[in-house]
């Protein structure tokens, strides 16, 4: 594994011009020509409408990194480079110039300019909107969580506008890449309902059909003069039930890329895909969250014994080797070793590995507090493929601790993140982080800090986010983080997600089409892709 480092981060207080040499417009080198070709690609149906501030999930995900255009964006390798910015200007890593391209339209022909990135800043992080990635604008000045309130941004031209943080942010521009970021049309104000159901488009594509449950399709945008230029004649996104369906699709070519290869093909998909089968680490993780609203795990002893019990009497190991098929890597931190920040010897990270002694040493403890009662479930969408290792883990469970726990199957994902975003969960709940830029604090804050939008265990610790804040303030990588170290060792007590294994690519693509790449995050490059 290796970290990615990111250059445009200087180990220095004064920083001046950072992103001003990556080109951005015009021709790209990913790829050569374009077709009228619809490249098919399987997807699973979004929680919600598609506000970028309000998604949260990769179904929805996939689809808003089409139709948006940011600031900046990751090319394959991780590495930031300008989209929607000509330059973004600092001195102090506090204070921020950004200064956007000539000639940027939304794709109803109306202009992107600096209004339109402010007001949709301050829209996103406007407490009364209740958007699920409002913590992302946080390190802003006059961000309140609480209250309404509008953030230290001032518009100096049509397309240049200033910002300005609470403190100096070590990783602040690596977070413009995520589409929260994303610039909204004045359109988009009238009725954001409505917008999300039909989005209109500043990235390489424009939605242009919605068929829930069954198929999104995306085509070119013709006004995007970017560095991510369609090379295809747009993407459909097949809405599946049940990966195995869609794996069977790529085998017949009436599918193109596969995200995911279910745990049910890893033995033979490279046999079967050949050089179209794709393997590498991606900067994600898989993971089980109790929220601590269920009896029994609340953040009180009770609830710290049992979670520790839980997580000690999983094999790890024995599930990547029997079910994964050791395309896996046990978590021994809540990051990933593909970002800057991952540190493998956090104190405490024993409590990650399988060992049944102590697992149920902490069990009868916590059953001295208050007795155990009802079963342990783990409740898993089956629209992908999860039901294989669930089982394994819940038996896992089952055997060390003597108590009765079973896998709880959600028909869809959508249903499943549904309740976790409501509070309405009735057991533990897999779950799993795909990076939304490069930096191991984006694996931390958006999960744990207090009030964040992926919370589900609803974890508050004041001293945790303290940590936290340390580390965003810190201008130095080095001692960023050792703050974030710090943060983690009371993950590790904690435990408000049991941290389960490393998560890798293990994808393909048919043989209709080539120049398919996944990026640092597993994300596929799909405006890339081009017919064979």
């Amino acid at each position: 594994m290796k970290n990615k480092r990111i250059a445009l981060v200087a180990p220095v207080a004064v920083l001046a011009l950072t992103l001003a040499g990556c080109s951005a417009g015009g021709s790209n080198s990913e790829g050569s020509g374009s077709s009228d070709y619809v490249v098919k690609v399987d997807n699973v149906e979004p929680q919600s409408g598609l506000i970028p501030a309000n998604v949260n999930e990769v179904g929805g995900g996939l689809v808003l990194d089409a139709i948006t255009s940011n600031l900046v964006y990751c090319d394959e390798n991780g590495e930031v480079k300008l989209e929607d910015a000509e330059s973004i200007k600092t001195d102090d890593n506090q204070t921020y110039t950004i200064k956007l391209r000539k000639g940027l339209k939304f794709s109803d022909g109306s202009p992107i300019t600096a209004k339109s990135y402010v007001d949709a800043w301050n829209w996103a992080a406007k407490a009364s909107n209740a958007n699920l990635s409002a913590s992302f604008f946080e390190p802003i000045e006059g961000f309140d969580a609480q209250k309404d309130s509008e953030l230290n941004l001032k518009v100096v031209d049509d397309l240049t506008f200033k910002v300005k943080l609470s403190q100096p942010e070590f990783a602040f521009q690596k977070s413009l890449v995520y589409s929260a970021f994303a610039p909204l049309p004045e359109s988009f104000y009238k009725d954001p309902k409505a917008y999300g159901q039909k989005p209109v488009g500043s990235g390489p594509y424009v939605l242009t059909k919605w068929e829930h449950n069954k198929r999104i399709e995306v085509r070119p945008n013709k006004n995007y003069n970017g560095p991510r230029k369609a090379h295809n004649g747009g993407i459909d996104y097949v809405l599946y039930q049940q990966e195995d369906a869609a794996y069977n699709d790529l085998l017949s070519n009436n599918l193109d890329v596969i995200k995911s290869v279910p745990s049910s093909q890893l033995a033979n998909f490279k046999s079967d895909l050949g050089d179209r089968a794709v393997m590498k680490p991606y900067a994600g993780t898989q993971a089980l969250t109790i929220p601590s609203y269920l009896e029994h795990f609340g953040w009180d002893e009770e609830g710290q014994l049992r979670r520790k019990a839980i997580s000690m009497a999983i094999d790890r190991q024995t599930i990547i080797d029997k079910i994964f098929k050791g395309t896996r890597k046990a978590a021994v931190d809540f990051t990933s070793p593909a970002v800057a920040g991952y540190d493998g010897k956090v104190p405490g990270n024993e409590v990650l590995k399988y060992n049944p002694e102590e697992a149920k040493k902490a069990w009868e403890k916590a059953n001295a507090i208050k007795p155990w009662s009802g079963s342990f479930e783990l409740a898993y969408n089956a629209d992908s493929s999860h039901r294989d290792w669930v089982e394994a883990a819940t038996n896992s469970i089952k055997e060390v601790l003597k108590i009765d726990a079973k896998g709880k199957p959600y028909a869809q994902f959508s249903e499943m993140r549904k309740d976790a975003t409501e509070k309405k969960l009735t057991s533990a709940v897999r779950s799993g982080w795909q990076a939304d830029y490069p930096w191991g604090g984006n694996f931390l804050r958006p999960i744990h800090s207090t009030g964040a939008g992926s919370n589900d265990a609803v974890y508050a610790n004041p001293e945790f986010d303290a940590l936290l804040k340390k580390s965003d303030g810190e201008v130095n990588e080095e001692a960023a983080i050792k703050a974030l170290s710090k943060a983690q060792e009371i993950l590790m007590r904690d435990l408000p997600t049991i941290q389960l294994w490393y998560a890798q690519v293990s994808a393909g693509y048919s043989e209709n089409v080539k120049n398919v790449k996944f990026g640092w995050n597993s994300t596929p490059l799909l405006w890339a892709v081009e017919k064979k």
